[in-house]
């Protein structure tokens, strides 16, 4: 790896730098339930998503995950095979309890979590864009 931490190319296979969790922004629980909410509520209201989610997350001076939000959930479906569940005020749904542990975590995806093997990687590469993303993002996003 170059002394930089660049990510490089290797045999046709991309390399991936770790990103230390303790250089994120902040705790991306809040931010996750919201963007997810609001990211279903569109869905099932049969409206765009991404819209939804500039407008939600331009308050709090991270509208740039708007798309990489919109791109994550629909890969968390496609991966899991089931649409992503909402919680409540009160308590987060285990898809967002998920998601938020899965961004926290430095790995790939663990095959037991994914039921769909191609998805799942591109769900891998989506969660390491996120992850990156979030450490880039203004440090008072929630």
């Amino acid at each position: 790896m170059p002394p930089d931490g660049a990510a490089v190319a290797e045999g046709g296979v991309m390399m991936h730098v770790v990103i230390d969790g303790a250089a994120a922004a902040s705790d991306p629980a809040e931010l996750v339930s919201a963007a997810a909410r609001c990211w279903r509520l569109a869905r099932d209201e049969g409206a765009a998503t991404q819209p939804r989610l500039h407008a939600l997350l331009s308050e709090r001076q991270c509208p740039m995950l708007a798309v990489a939000f919109d791109s994550l959930l629909h890969l968390y479906e496609q991966a899991l095979d089931h649409p992503f569940a909402i919680g409540d005020t009160d308590s987060p749904s285990e898809d967002e309890v998920l998601l938020t542990n899965l961004l926290r975590s430095t790995g790939r995806v663990p095959p037991c979590v994914a039921a769909r093997q191609g998805a799942a990687s591109a769900f891998d590469c989506a969660l390491c864009s996120m992850r990156i993303l979030l450490t880039l993002a203004p440090k008072d996003i929630q």
